[in-house]
């Protein structure tokens, strides 16, 4: 085609011919995962028959590198893709037809997946594809297995082959419903040798696939058939009303944006408690217009029931969605979340049952039978997921569903797979073997951890100490800038992406930035509030936040200042506290809250009588918000002694003061670095261990009080000084 609408041309001659024909295969792969209306994340394959050395003959032979398991298009590099002996490939059919002659087409299905590594050209660690035979049983030197919106809701037609014909001509031709594997594969081989003129196949429920052999025709060719269907089906879409007339018109209205989103933090942390009764997840919502239109619509309720059609959409979304039939318009919050309730034990029920009539004699055991996607009209979807890419992606899984149940109404009526198809698919003993070998989760994996004070000092180092098992992070500072600093450190070191308040923030990734002034409530809640938009609750927060206002020479200190002092390191801690135990018990998932005390709350000392007295308070506050809090959240605190590297309460000026009090030589021009390790050995020098004391030593104690590491204990204060004698209990 001259032009395309539906889909990108991105293909540069220059950029192909610089490469070597492994690293365009990686090109064209890149390309086509870089649009989701081609293929979704994770999903389809690429392959290149291409002519390699064999390692121990030193003889050309065919090698068809194809992309492995696992791995994204968009992101995938040559390690990502498998090469195997063609021959090889092909020779295997004779074994495959010896297993299924004598009955044994099922097992012979998962055991050839254990025979490709016996294809293995030159030791390519990169483990094989399930779909690695339709591949290599289609001529074509070129092949492309796509998952496009518009082809899926051809695919998932009623009258799937009827269509095809109409759209395609003889060029494309039609495979019924298979699990993929060899069967299929083969089933693909004999279609190219009845029809030699075919130039793809449809795949009924889940794909296409097309080949060519040039690789630039391969590519033009896929994006050609995408281009044909999406034209096909917007020209339908548009004669039966288009947007206004979709999935049957709307039944309810959207709430508007400001309510939507109180409403949303109001119910996400219960929700996700309830979600949760198993293993904790992380939520992302989406209330953009296409989900709204999906969500609002009149055949919302009878299409989620369905269920999704494509393999690949129903592994994240499972066998359907939680569709909540709730009038935005007309019932309030409370009846909101008793159909929500309703629904889950209903979901549950339902998926149990599921279970009980496809379970197979060798099936794995039930999985957590709580939803993963939640349809709410007037408020848009919820996705869950173990952690915040995993949810988001599920999120973007459903939208591919509602587009291919868009594309299917237009043009036909939308099917699903059959039960038994999907749960083979869902419970497939090869998936589940995949799911076995991957590594155990991190100790604070599937938590959300907001650490107040995060923008500098020991809140930094804290939560890039945090990130490092696993947690989530809400990165929380007085100024956004800070906050969204550190949120953006780790989130370029995890590649995740990065979402600070005002910018979508349910888009964030594995930390994100948001600013709260402890000593107001309304700034607290509303905080919290964008937490659970961003991950849909909290585990456990940190506040590392405090202030130091010295007395002056005559020991006197400003009431406004003693008044700010206590505010922050006293009040603050206590509302942080207090605004979250609301969301904690509307979770009802256990929680950790550590506050931060100091040595100086034992250790009276001349010049800092404010700062030791709050903190005196502070100690004590711990002990209060444990009974207060108990037994749902442990309530701990950190006493750190004067930690002066890296710190904000230590500016230059101030080091210098500390340097003239106590008499350690130093000269004005002296750099900054200079002049802290200077500091921080003098402090050192006065503790048992004479090692200074860094953020990173404070961090490991806010590590092992969120963990389970220390669960038994609350009420207590983890002191991390050093060894300063005068601080000890007496």
């Amino acid at each position: 085609m001259s032009s395309y609408q539906y889909v990108n041309f991105l293909w540069d001659d220059a950029k192909a011919a610089s490469l070597d024909p492994v690293a365009r295969l990686v090109y064209r792969s890149n390309l086509l995962g870089s649009d989701q209306r081609i293929t979704n994340t994770g999903g389809g394959n690429t392959s290149s028959k291409l002519t390699g050395k064999d390692p121990l003959t030193g003889q050309p032979v065919e090698v068809l590198w194809v992309k492995g398991s696992g791995g994204d298009l968009r992101t995938s590099t040559r390690e990502n893709f498998s090469s195997l002996y063609q021959q090889k490939l092909i020779d295997l059919q004779g074994l495959y037809a010896s297993r299924t002659d004598k009955g044994y087409k099922s097992p012979a299905e998962d055991d050839m997946v254990g025979m490709y590594t016996h294809a293995t050209f030159n030791l390519n660690p990169r483990a094989t594809s399930i779909d690695t035979p339709l591949h290599s049983f289609i001529a074509g030197k070129f092949v492309d297995h796509m998952h496009p919106n518009a082809i899926i809701a051809i695919a998932a037609s009623q009258n799937c082959e009827k269509l095809t014909q109409e759209i395609f001509g003889g060029e494309m031709a039609y495979v019924p419903w298979m699990r993929p594997g060899f069967e299929l594969g083969l089933a693909m081989q004999e279609i190219t040798r009845r029809q030699p003129k075919v130039r793809s196949i449809m795949m009924g429920q889940h794909g296409f696939i097309s080949w060519a052999d040039d690789e630039k025709a391969c590519y033009t060719y896929t994006l050609d058939c995408i281009e044909r269907a999406a034209a096909f089906i917007e020209k339908k879409y548009a004669a039966k009303g288009g947007d206004g007339a979709a999935f049957g018109g709307a039944k309810y209205q959207t709430i508007e944006e400001t309510k939507r989103r109180a409403t949303l933090a109001a119910i996400l942390p219960w929700l996700r408690g309830q979600v949760s009764q198993q293993r904790r997840f992380i939520g992302t919502i989406q209330d953009d217009e296409k989900i709204l239109r999906f969500v609002n619509s009149r055949d919302a309720a009878r299409l989620a029931a369905l269920g999704t059609s494509c393999p690949d959409h129903f592994l994240r979304t499972k066998i359907k969605p939680l569709y909540v039939d709730w009038n935005p318009q007309a019932e309030d919050l409370a009846a909101l979340k008793q159909k929500l309730a309703d629904g889950l034990a209903a979901y549950r029920q339902d998926y149990a049952a599921y279970y009980a009539k496809c379970k197979r004699a060798n099936s794995p055991a039930m999985r957590d039978p709580n939803p993963t996607v939640v349809l709410i009209p007037g408020l848009g979807m919820i996705a869950w997921g173990k952690d915040k890419s995993e949810s988001r992606v599920t999120a973007e899984f459903y939208n591919c569903a509602v587009e291919v149940m868009r594309g299917a109404e237009a043009i036909d009526t939308y099917i699903a797979l059959p039960q038994q198809e999907a749960f083979d698919i869902e419970y497939w003993l090869l998936e589940e073997a995949k799911l076995k070998r991957m590594p155990a989760e991190k100790e604070l994996a599937r938590q959300v951890v907001i650490v107040v004070g995060a923008g500098s000092g020991i809140g930094r180092e804290t939560a890039h100490r945090l990130v490092k098992e696993g947690a989530h992070i809400v990165s929380v500072d007085l100024k956004l800038e800070s906050a969204a600093a550190t949120a953006k450190e780790i989130t370029d070191k995890l590649g995740l992406g990065i979402g600070v308040a005002g910018s979508g923030i349910s888009n964030c990734g594995p930390a994100v930035g948001l600013a709260a002034n402890v000593t107001d409530r309304a700034s607290v809640r509303a905080m919290l509030d964008q937490v659970a938009l961003a991950y849909g609750g909290f585990d456990s927060i940190c506040v590392t936040a405090g202030v130091f206002w010295p007395s002056d020479t005559t020991g006197h200190i400003p009431d406004d200042k003693w008044a700010f002092t206590f505010n922050v390191n006293v009040t603050g801690s206590y509302i942080v506290g207090d605004e979250a135990a609301c969301t904690w018990k509307e979770q009802g998932l256990k929680g950790q809250l550590v506050l931060t005390s100091s040595a100086n709350a034992v250790v009276a000392k001349k010049g800092s009588l404010a700062y030791d007295t709050s903190k005196a308070a502070a100690s004590h506050l711990v002990r209060e918000l444990a009974i207060e809090l108990a037994p749902l959240v442990r309530v701990n605190g950190v006493a750190p002694a004067t930690v002066v590297q890296g710190s904000a309460m230590f500016p230059r000026d101030r080091v210098i003061g500390s340097l003239a009090k106590y008499n350690i030589p130093y000269t004005e021009t002296e750099a900054t670095e200079s002049l802290v390790a200077k500091l921080a050995q003098f402090y050192a020098d006065r503790t048992l261990t004479k090692a200074p004391i860094t953020p990173a030593d404070q961090a490991e104690a806010y590590f092992l009080l969120v963990s389970n590491r220390l669960s038994k204990t609350t009420g207590q204060i983890l002191t991390v000084d050093g060894g300063l004698h005068e601080a000890f209990l007496r």
